[in-house]
């Protein structure tokens, strides 16, 4: 994740009140999930990214440490906050929240900025792919990251909270469409809460470090038709293949 795009650009919302934006935005061409531009030369291409750090994300979720004092995670979504527009980046698709949600870690807030997707998940578990993952991201007002990830499974049946996502897809790279209204996020999340946890990084350069991720447990169901055109708008594949854990522990909420 770019911090550029994760951060001013880093999300759903009502097709009737869409409309089809031919605005451009920026394209970053120098990195790629492909040949010699893809991961494994993200740290040569980008030498002033963090992309060969020790502490990176995604990671293999194979052996966690149940912990008990792990608290629910203290969010606020508001039904009433608006998605101001949709983006193709060129790396994948995003859209992008106004300021009102947010979560609070340790006392500290953390904005919703925007979600996107990667296809198939960039998180494994036990080395299986899920065929999708979305990322949540938040900001605090330090510049502190928080990400939370939801995986989710194919589903042959229009699903309504993700119908209104389908209507502005596909999407041309660089295009932005805006959309100007609300969606309540909370439908995007599991039913259960319960999540893994982890500090690591941006999962795109420059692969910031000291990310504070939450990967819930319970994945939730995506229509086929929704991640088809997904594939058909994102480079094929966009995910960072898994990173080496290098002692960190993922911890895992009851």
């Amino acid at each position: 994740m770019k911090h550029n795009f994760l951060v001013l650009i880093a999300i759903f919302c009502f097709a009737a009140s869409c409309s089809n934006d031919d605005d451009k935005v920026a394209y970053a061409e120098e990195w790629s999930y492909d040949g010699e531009t893809g991961p494994d030369y993200w740290a040569e291409i980008e030498q002033e990214s963090e992309c060969g750090g020790a502490f990176q994300s995604p990671v293999d979720i194979l052996q966690t440490q149940t912990d008990s004092t792990l608290q629910p995670l203290d969010i606020h979504y508001d039904a009433g906050i608006k998605i101001s527009n949709v983006v193709n980046n060129g790396h994948t698709v995003q859209f992008n929240f106004e300021s009102g949600n947010y979560i609070t870690l340790n006392g500290e807030k953390y904005e919703l900025k925007q979600f996107h997707f990667h296809e198939l998940s960039e998180h494994t578990v036990g080395g299986v792919h899920f065929p999708m993952e979305i990322h949540l991201v938040h900001v605090s007002d330090a510049g502190k990251y928080a990400v939370l990830g939801v995986l989710t499974e194919e589903s042959a049946t229009e699903i309504e909270q993700f119908d209104f996502l389908d209507n502005y897809l596909p999407l041309a790279v660089e295009e932005s469409k805006t959309v100007n209204n609300t969606y309540d996020i909370n439908k995007v999340l599991p039913a259960g809460r319960q999540y893994f946890t982890y500090t690591g990084s941006l999962t795109t350069p420059p692969c910031t470090e000291a990310v504070q991720w939450f990967i819930f447990k319970t994945p939730v169901e995506a229509p086929v038709s929704l991640i088809e055109d997904l594939r058909d708008a994102m480079p094929a594949h966009n995910y960072r293949p898994t990173q080496p854990l290098n002692g960190r522990i993922v911890k895992e909420s009851v």
